[in-house]
């Protein structure tokens, strides 16, 4: 065991549980209508806890528990055979699965974005945790835990396929299915909050990307220096483009561009240097806002915090960068690409649909209309007669 690095990867997996408790959680909740504020917190606390849960019963030894090609198989569940003084690599191995355990909670939390102020509560829950098992774990495992994509050569540092592209893809189709808001127009209730929350991410962001370094050296500093960088032309480059186009730049769009940005960069940030993180993060900030233009107002989709244009086609991009700066092959990379995303298309739309039969995926109109804080929840983010 290396002090150093253990003490590193601690530091790493309190600041990813960061990112979703509170800084995705407020990113999201700034931007609904101020009656599902608390909806869009308890959807992320909740994943949270039931992740957590989850990754030790059956998702760890899905992803890390062996050497097939496709999935780790079950000799891990509940942790078995891992004690304190097992190592994975120079830390050990406990810290191993908690650092990854906080990958399992963000991923299914970035997609509430998709799906807030019309859902049920049991279907984020029975869903989010099925997907986590079914489509994260064995992703994780082809590419992570030595899978077949791994030893086909796919570079994905910190999660653009891993984390990005399936979390944005699962958005996607789970807005398709759903149908638009009834309210979609309305604009972000607290845009202060989105700000706090953004920060938040950015500040996690250096234990996602730098952490998975899995040491304390020179490439996690490298990590975290692209990291912010790339969040920061990113930022620069999504206001000045909004001001061309509208005349002004607002404070949720800038740093709605940082979150691009760091999408972006999150799996080259172990491939490219200071140079290339200002061009990926400059044309991402460009490309992701085109991209919500083409998703919300081309193709009428009601991804609601647009998950799928800035995380996912962040991560796609990102992911095609490393091949652009030579970090690895342009077959490899377009493969794990394609593979992972029909994958994910197919998976999550069987989950999608066999859920639904048993569980109603979205609330009644009444209840939409009214807000899920107070219908779901029994509470108001606002008492303002208390």
């Amino acid at each position: 065991m290396n002090g150093a690095d253990t003490a590193w990867i601690i530091v790493a997996t309190a600041l990813v549980l960061f990112m979703t408790l509170p800084g995705l959680a407020l990113f999201y909740g700034g931007l609904v209508r101020g009656r599902n504020v608390l909806s869009v917190f308890m959807h992320c606390f909740a994943i949270a806890c039931l992740m957590s849960v989850l990754w030790l019963v059956a998702g760890y030894t899905i992803a890390f528990g062996g050497e097939g090609a496709y999935w780790g198989g079950m000799g891990k569940a509940f942790l078995t055979g891992v004690d304190a003084d097992t190592l994975a690599g120079t830390i050990p191995e406990v810290l191993f699965f908690a650092f990854q355990m906080t990958f399992a909670i963000i991923t299914p939390a970035l997609i509430v974005g998709a799906y807030v102020e019309r859902i049920t509560f049991a279907f984020v829950l029975v869903f989010s945790g099925a997907w986590m098992l079914l489509v994260y774990a064995p992703v994780v495992h082809w590419i992570w835990g030595g899978g077949f994509l791994a030893n086909m050569g796919v570079v994905d540092f910190a999660g653009g396929i891993v984390v990005h592209e399936t979390a944005g893809l699962a958005a996607l189709l789970l807005a398709l299915v759903l149908g638009p808001r009834k309210t979609k127009h309305t604009p972000p209730h607290q845009p202060g909050m989105v700000f706090i929350g953004a920060g938040m991410l950015w500040v996690g962001w250096f234990g996602f990307n730098g952490g998975s370094a899995l040491a304390a050296d020179g490439s996690a500093a490298m990590a975290i220096t692209v990291t912010h960088l790339s969040a920061a032309t990113a930022s620069l480059t999504w206001a000045l483009w909004e001001k061309i186009k509208f005349g002004r730049a607002s404070l949720v769009s800038m740093v709605t561009g940082s979150i691009a940005g760091l999408a972006s960069i999150t799996p080259a940030a172990g491939s490219v240097g200071p140079v290339e993180a200002l061009i990926i993060g400059g044309v991402a900030g460009i490309l992701c806002q085109e991209a919500v233009v083409l998703i919300r107002d081309r193709l009428k989709l009601d991804d609601s915090l647009d998950v799928f244009a800035v995380h996912g086609v962040g991560g796609i991009f990102g992911t095609i960068m490393i091949a652009v700066f030579g970090g690895a092959t342009w077959a490899a990379q377009l493969s794990g690409l394609a593979i992972v995303g029909i994958f994910t298309v197919v998976a999550t739309l069987v989950l999608i649909y066999v859920i639904k039969i048993f569980i109603p995926i979205r609330v009644d109109l009444e209840t939409e209309t009214n807000g899920l804080d107070l219908a779901v929840h029994g509470e108001r983010a606002y008492e303002l007669n208390s």
